[in-house]
């Protein structure tokens, strides 16, 4: 997996087929970046996240969405919303309430969270996992090279591990969230000669 500054990013599967994309990925504040498209590798629409413009916990909704005729994208049923946890409230990074899930012992808006990230995304290094504590994802900073001599690569390429029978294309909404919930300013990298 790789983000690319402004220009979007890219997931590649274990055999380096591309599996995922998401163009025009906008760096900027929330309030400025509008939706962003979850596409498949071939560039069908899978997922569209929106932002929560008024969210004290920075959140982001995520729904299905389609391309009608015309090349005219929608969006209908909302699958998820995924907020960031207060320090004071929780231990996870983030959690992500599915929708229609309720539950009389949940926090008080009788939702139970359906996934809890636990860790640091901005380090690239977190986990993933259901309501009853099972981990389904992992993110791991990349290394290159023989394990004697691995380095580990800058930041924006990492590795995402989905364990079987799992929603991949959800789990990427997660880390396209994740990402905005994460925010931190892109820096690109000068190079001299």
């Amino acid at each position: 997996m790789g983000f690319q500054g402004t220009d979007g990013f890219s997931v590649y599967d274990h055999a380096g087929t591309l599996a995922f994309r998401v163009d025009n990925y906008s760096r900027r504040r929330k309030l400025f970046s509008g939706d962003l498209l979850l596409m498949d590798g071939h560039g069908s629409p899978l997922l569209a996240l929106t932002p929560q413009i008024i969210s004290m916990h920075d959140q982001w909704n995520c729904y299905r969405a389609s391309e009608e005729g015309q090349g005219k994208r929608t969006r209908s049923q909302q699958l998820f919303s995924m907020r960031k946890c207060s320090v004071m409230q929780s231990s996870h990074e983030a959690e992500v309430h599915m929708s229609g899930c309720t539950h009389a012992s949940s926090d008080r808006t009788g939702h139970v969270p359906g996934f809890s990230i636990e860790g640091s995304f901005r380090r690239r290094s977190c986990k993933i996992r259901n309501s009853v504590g099972e981990e389904v994802a992992r993110i791991r900073r990349k290394k290159a090279g023989a394990a004697s001599l691995s380095l580990t690569l800058a930041e924006d390429v990492f590795s995402l591990e989905v364990q079987p029978n799992v929603d991949c294309a959800m789990i990427m909404a997660f880390v396209i969230a994740l990402d905005r919930i994460c925010w931190k300013p892109y820096t690109p990298m000068i190079c001299s000669s």
